[in-house]
């Protein structure tokens, strides 16, 4: 049929009119069904207007007719359709690195070894929570020494006796080093606490708060934290190297902070498996050690003399899991003779006393040539080694029939073992449990009532005859709360913080809304506070947290919800009431921070993610500090290349996770002078109504240390503070009376005098200005002319000062900006110097490296000031001087020069002025080539200026009024030549 096709050909079907008269017919028919109700359900036209069926459902929408285009049919809900909370993105272009998944997979971070449920100990948890109510039964100690003196290793053989785990004969656990870069170092790098309830000789249960620090000297800011919250200082010497500087920095440190102490001589098994020294040469080694001990605690003015019969001293080997004071050991005679005190006993295992065997007495000198052995020699190291000689030259049933002898019992299987876990597991048994060490501590070690005054008057600033005061004095746990927050340990993972301190009246309790006084609070400044809730409160095992409800005064804890505001330390108290409270002084340190990095991300758009990891470490290390250069680049500066690097990792990895650009490390510098200025130098303020006339000239010697040091203080009364001066340094009493401040900040190393004369100006002009003249001292000091680093050593005296005397026109906008000018040309005409810092370096090293380390240190300016052979040992300490700056590599250059033989630590000695004038512009540095000794101070100068983005000459017109140039022309044409640009 035509019909079914089109004028082209192409087939197009018959008419469909007919099946849309059927679809209206169907229609029509439908809808009458409706209207009379037939269908099912009986549904009525009111229903389905209204939408609702009678079981509550679906809604009936009118059916569109309109012609829908293909392009806009719908077969398939939209994504807000089926989503619609979420928020859609359409991207004309993938903004995402096909490196990152677009899902990114769940990332665990964890930087620490933590334990996943709380271990089964020797007590329970209940009864060291109950321990902490009694502060009289808890003992606070700090473990310090030199690196590798065995102190970890002490903690660790007090936590196997302890706790009850699977511990292995042959590994060394390290349990308070918790971080995985400890663990691969070998060295402990952050002070871990462990609290653990111990017996004593008596059997009596004490708890033991101990705290491990690292022994590197870099890491001496954790002593410093360790110390301050201590009741005593338990400090650990190794018996073959004997006192070490480390070791006498940690003893002069502990009478600092006044706490008694307490030696552990450790490696005693290295005297008889090592060096092989006799019994009476090993007593002589063991003596003269602690001679080495006395005669610098007596130099500090400490009262107590250290000797093993008055009790404060451990012989210890933690390698092979034994410790023993002469009370211990007295007792195994006693154990095994049951006739005579063992008290008594242990007085006379010391020192010149030799038994009269024939008449079975005691005396001060030996009964014949023959018997002449110390009581120490024949019962305490004799033993000693026949029992090693025994288990190292000794097998089967003959060593188990000798060891069961002496109460040591072993099985079958264990004489298998290698000789090392034999000894261990042998020795062990016999000296038993560490109640020997308990004892000492409790006995030697004042309990935190006994000591809270002496600790409260060292570290508390504020006035002591209040609530607050009277309380801390007395250990009160129903006064005011007092907490002393030393430091912030972070989780696991690296993201929060948590803060440890101690608390030292008042019971703190969770849910408690307490006051965060930070460092530079004070009554009168109330800015650096904030109110924060204590939402978690632990005791703090190293490995794993002990959750507690309350924390009474006395005892140590860790907790959370108060870390934002705290930077290095902080002082916790109650937010109602005890509003006259003041901070516990900032952590003092004994060493300082002279060494800088310049760092960058790789990633500029990451430097956000830098500045908030720069933060966390500035929590982190209580001795690093970060500073931005006027060029814009941030900078860390810490104690050594050790300190730096662990600082870089944690920066990297634990907070930052990016890739930084690491400069190379440069020495912080200081400015002096070493004369006095060559003209009263004079400025005017802006305004001209005001100007200020000052000189400056070098401090006597040892008064910048004795600043530092905190040996004289501004906050005492003036008369004081004139007394010191007069009787020390033979200043007059007018001079002594005339100290406005110190600068930069109140301990620092520069003094600023009135030296005016009350007859030729108004004294009463002069003190309304004093604060704004004083604030710009500190800005000059703080930031030197030379190239912005700290002035050191220098006196300003204040000649003359012309002040208005309308208030409006001598305010600080007009005074200070004047006092840092005048500062600055006063201290340009002193003949300005450079300082730098120089290490101090210890080196242990056998006889024949002594030359190698000559030549070593003679490539880098330095120089050796004592080679000492080591007492009983075939080693030499050698004691050197070493300028910081030429000292980056310095270690690594040693071990190839000596093949590993040589071992060195070095720390801050002294500031030493540079060689050289830095404003000599006669002085031509010619790139890749070094400097002549004359030259170094020009050319750390300008090495410095640009690299802070300053120009390379000192412009003197900066500083200088026109009035005072005119001046200089006239006393000296040639100044002017000396300081053009």
């Amino acid at each position: 049929d035509e019909n079914l096709y089109d004028e082209f050909g192409n087939y197009i079907g018959p008419d469909l009119g007919d099946d849309d008269d059927n679809e209206e017919d169907s229609e029509d028919e439908l809808q009458d069904e409706w209207d009379d109700g037939k269908m099912e359900g009986d549904v009525k036209e009111d229903d389905i207007k209204e939408g609702i069926f009678e079981d509550g459902g679906m809604e009936v929408e009118e059916t569109s007719r309109a012609v829908v285009l293909h392009e806009d049919k719908v077969y398939f809900p939209s994504s807000s359709e089926v989503y619609p909370e979420a928020e859609v993105l359409v991207e004309d272009e993938d903004t995402q690195p096909l490196e990152t998944p677009i899902i990114a997979p769940v990332k665990h971070k964890q930087f620490s070894h933590v334990e996943k449920t709380l271990p089964q100990t020797t007590f329970d948890f209940k009864y060291l929570a109950g321990l902490m109510d009694h502060p009289h039964l808890v003992r606070n100690i700090a473990l310090i020494g030199n690196l590798h003196h065995g102190k970890t290793k002490l903690v660790d053989l007090l936590v196997k006796e302890t706790h009850l785990i699977d511990w292995s004969l042959t590994k060394n656990d390290r349990y308070t080093d918790t971080r995985f870069d400890e663990q691969k170092r070998n060295i402990s790098i952050k002070s871990m606490p462990m609290s653990l309830v111990m017996q004593n000789l008596k059997g009596k249960s004490y708890l033991l708060n101990v705290m491990d620090t690292p022994g590197h000297v870099n890491f001496s800011d954790e002593q410093t934290a360790a110390l301050r919250i201590a009741d005593g200082a338990v400090v650990v010497v190794d018996a073959v190297e004997g006192v070490m500087a480390q070791t006498a920095r940690g003893l002069r440190h502990a009478v600092e902070e006044q706490v008694p102490i307490c030696i552990v001589i450790n490696k005693m098994d290295r005297l008889v498996l090592e060096l092989k020294l006799p019994p009476t040469d090993a007593y002589h080694k063991i003596h003269h050690t602690l001679e080495e001990v006395n005669k610098i605690l007596d130099k500090c003015g400490y009262p107590k003399r250290i000797s093993p019969e008055l009790g404060n001293v451990c012989f210890a080997s933690a390698e092979y899991g034994w410790l023993f004071t002469l009370d211990s050991f007295s007792n195994i005679y006693a154990d095994y003779h049951g006739s005579f005190s063992a008290k008594d006993f242990a007085k006379r295992l010391w020192g010149n006393i030799f038994l009269h065997k024939k008449k079975r007495v005691f005396r001060p000198k030996p009964e014949n040539s023959k018997n002449n052995k110390r009581t120490f020699t024949e019962f305490v190291l004799e033993p000693l080694y026949k029992i090693h000689s025994y288990i190292l030259g000794s097998e089967g049933k003959q060593l188990k029939s000798m060891l069961g002898d002496v109460g040591i019992q072993v099985k079958n299987e264990d004489l298998l073992m290698d000789p090392k876990p034999l000894l261990k597991l042998a020795l062990t048994q016999f000296f038993g449990t560490s109640a020997g060490f308990v004892s000492m501590c409790v006995e030697q070690f004042p309990s935190p009532i006994e000591g809270a005054r002496a600790k409260v008057r060292h570290t508390y600033t504020g006035e002591l005859q209040i609530d607050a005061g009277r309380a801390m004095l007395t250990c009160d746990k129903k006064g005011p709360l007092m907490v002393n927050i030393v430091k912030l340990y972070s989780r696991p993972d690296g993201e929060k913080f948590d803060a440890f301190g101690r608390v030292l009246s008042g019971t703190v309790k969770v849910g408690s809304r307490v006051r965060v006084l930070g460092e530079s609070y004070s009554l009168e400044d109330e800015e650096d506070m904030t109110v924060s809730e204590i939402t978690k409160i632990w005791v703090f095992e190293s490995r794993y947290r002990v959750e507690v409800n309350r924390v009474i005064a006395g005892n140590w804890a860790l907790f959370e919800g108060i870390d934002l505001s705290i930077n290095k330390t902080a002082t916790i108290c109650d937010e109602k009431g005890n509003q006259d409270a003041c901070i516990f002084r900032p952590l003092r340190f004994n060493l300082v921070s002279c060494i800088k990095v310049a760092i960058e991300p790789i990633n500029p758009s990451e430097l956000p993610k830098m500045l908030e990891a720069l933060r966390k470490v500035n929590k982190s290390y209580p001795l690093v500090s970060t500073k931005v250069e006027d060029s814009g680049e941030h900078t860390i500066i810490g104690t050594g290349e050790l300190y730096l690097d662990c600082v870089l990792h944690d920066l990297r990895r634990m907070y930052g996770e990016l890739e930084i650009r690491v400069a190379d490390p440069v020495a912080t510098f200081c400015e002096t002078v070493i004369e006095t200025s060559s003209l009263k130098c004079f400025a005017e303020t802006p305004n001209k109504k005001n100007m200020l006339t000052m000189i400056a000239e070098p401090l006597d010697e040892g008064i910048a240390r004795d600043i530092e040091n905190e040996t004289v203080r501004l906050g005492w009364d003036e008369k004081r503070v004139a007394d010191f001066f007069q009787s020390k340094y033979n200043w007059d009493i007018l001079a002594a009376r005339s100290i406005w401040a110190f600068g930069p900040d109140s301990t620092g190393p520069n003094v600023l005098m009135d030296d005016t004369i009350a007859s030729e100006m108004d004294k009463t002009l002069l003190s309304s200005v004093k604060q704004s003249v004083v604030q710009g001292f500190q800005w000059g000091t703080r930031e030197g002319p030379l190239c912005n680093e700290p002035i050191r050593n220098v006196k300003f005296k204040l000649l003359d000062a012309s002040i208005a005397k309308e208030a409006i026109y001598r305010g600080g906008g007009q005074i200070i900006p004047t006092a840092r000018r005048v500062a600055y040309s006063a201290f340009l005409l002193a003949t300005p110097r450079l300082m730098e810092p120089i290490h101090f370096v210890e080196i242990q090293c056998p006889a024949d490296c002594v030359a190698a380390i000559h030549n070593v240190l003679a490539r880098r300016r330095g120089h050796v000031n004592a080679s000492v052979p080591k007492a009983g040992t075939p080693l030499y300490t050698v004691h050197a001087s070493l300028p910081v700056i030429d000292s980056f590599g310095f270690e690594t250059d040693l071990r190839s020069h000596t093949e590993g033989k040589a071992f060195a630590q070095s720390f801050f000695d002294h500031w030493d002025i540079v060689p050289g004038d830095p404003l000599d512009k006669n002085i031509v540095l010619k790139p890749l080539e070094p400097s002549p000794l004359e030259a170094l101070a020009r050319e750390f100068m300008v090495k410095t200026r640009r690299r802070k983005g300053l120009r390379e000459n000192v412009s003197i017109n900066r500083f200088f009024d026109d009035h005072m140039l005119l001046e200089l022309a006239k006393q000296d044409a040639d100044l002017q030549n000396y300081f053009q640009e």
